[in-house]
């Protein structure tokens, strides 16, 4: 971003300009993007887009960021040791459902379409960094036996789980399923108690 939001109005402005770009890419797909349909989408000027993303890049990898951070949101809370065991598991299965339920089509593209900057490295590694380590956390938290005794592999081997039940129900429109969110509470739960 070229400048950080300081009042409630420019954030708001933000958040309707990364809205309205996820819900493009996901209709649209990265050649669909154009930073004056988001701009018209979010009912914003153009100009305003331009204060604060230099270019379509520069907006989707706002978008992936604020994916991140949701991501990471969702595994703080599934690690907090103040809630029981079921309800660190649910808010893990409920909260990654819910994140990829946003923009389902629009993360298939963040993932298969679209170039990162080269700068984006960076944030990606960090990401891929803090995303193990609060899966290790959950882990540290919830397991017992020998999956907690190997803490850092079974963090991976969770993580590889949850998001490939999720990603593949996002690309199958399947993420509302009752039958799934129960499933992957089961998986959890058993690979965790395991």
């Amino acid at each position: 971003m070229r400048k950080q939001p300081r009042q409630a109005r420019s954030r708001a402005t933000i958040e309707a300009i990364l809205q309205a770009a996820a819900h493009i890419l996901g209709e649209r797909g990265w050649q669909g993007l154009t930073t004056n349909a988001v701009a018209e989408l979010a009912g914003v000027s153009i100009g305003s887009l331009y204060q604060y993303f230099p270019n379509k890049l520069a907006l989707v990898e706002a978008v992936r960021q604020r994916h991140f951070d949701d991501v990471l949101a969702v595994l703080r809370a599934a690690a907090d040791a103040r809630l029981p065991r079921p309800h660190r598991i649910e808010a893990l299965v409920d909260g990654m459902i819910g994140v990829h339920s946003r923009y389902p089509a629009a993360h298939r593209v963040l993932l298969e379409e679209t170039p990162r900057a080269r700068e984006a490295g960076a944030l990606h590694d960090r990401f891929a960094t803090m995303l193990h380590q609060r899966y290790e956390a959950i882990v540290r938290v919830n397991a017992h036996g020998p999956v907690a005794a190997h803490s850092r592999l079974s963090a991976r081997v969770l993580a590889a789980a949850v998001a490939g039940v999720v990603h593949d129900a996002a690309s199958q429109g399947t993420l509302q399923s009752e039958s799934l969110r129960l499933e992957l509470l089961r998986l959890v739960s058993s690979y965790l108690q395991t």
